[in-house]
């Protein structure tokens, strides 16, 4: 369904700080680009950047996000928060945070709820990925210069149009919620989320409790690929500075960085 301006700008509000307004474009080439261009504007942050279409959008580890026209979620907010460098990695949480509970309202009461998967995908009970999220920022000095926010949700893109390769690993909310999803209903309530999240966490309160408390891998066995080595090993929680805890026949490591591609006994996530 191609959209229009008028049906997103109501997800705007002029008294937020972040989404006060909404940019819509019928197709772009990423939406994360524009919404760090707007950032060099004095009037730029905050300004939530929509697109039915992307051509280079792209994901975690260079990756591209591929989606048909019209039928899914791409948005990205461009922020200057003010917070230390050192708790960026609390930025991605309370962003998965905010986009978790924006689903989970378009879903009805008797669906399932959704989790997190480390560090920072929306998943089903099955651990099939809602959403993605991709936080680009920058450092100045030992605070945060800037950050642009891009989130990714299959919204309308039933697993019976995906392709197979994706649909094994993917659902849709219009999947979870048994009828299509109004995408501008879910993009004012993941705005409202996230302005109220970055708030939180810029006065000082941490997303690590709720972010544990979301968290799909606990007690899974995992394979994780960081880089050109791989660890293996079952997941023992989230550490207390974000990283995931990793059970290794060597002792408990904490994992910064990396990415889960093989969940149980399964084939790896390609």
């Amino acid at each position: 369904m191609t959209t229009t301006n008028a049906y997103w700008e109501g997800a705007a509000d002029p008294a937020r700080r972040i989404g006060r307004a909404v940019e819509f474009h019928r197709s772009i080439g990423s939406t994360n680009d524009r919404a760090r261009a707007l950032l060099a504007s004095t009037e730029g942050a905050g300004v939530a950047v929509v697109a039915d279409l992307q051509t280079d959008g792209r994901g975690r580890h260079g990756r591209t996000w591929s989606s048909p026209a019209g039928v899914n979620l791409m948005v990205s907010v461009g922020l200057r928060p003010t917070m230390a460098a050192a708790d960026a990695w609390m930025l991605g949480a309370a962003v998965a945070l905010a986009l978790k509970e924006a689903c989970e309202r378009t879903l009805p009461a008797e669906a399932p709820r959704l989790a997190l998967k480390w560090p920072n995908d929306v998943v089903d009970p099955q651990g099939r990925k809602v959403a993605g999220i991709l936080v680009e920022t920058s450092v100045a000095g030992d605070r945060l210069g800037s950050a642009v926010v891009g989130t990714g949700v299959n919204v309308n893109w039933s697993r019976a149009d995906m392709p197979a390769e994706i649909a094994r690993r993917a659902v849709a909310l219009c999947d979870l919620a048994g009828s299509p999803v109004d995408r501008a209903v879910l993009l004012a309530a993941y705005l409202a989320a996230l302005d109220r999240g970055v708030a939180t966490l810029e006065a000082g309160a941490s997303p690590l409790d709720a972010y544990r408390a979301a968290s799909w891998l606990d007690g899974q066995a995992v394979l994780v690929a960081m880089g050109t080595r791989a660890l293996e090993g079952r997941v023992a929680g989230i550490g207390d500075d974000g990283t995931l805890l990793l059970e290794t026949r060597d002792g408990v490591v904490g994992l910064e960085h990396g990415e889960v591609v093989r969940v149980g006994e399964g084939v790896p996530i390609p």
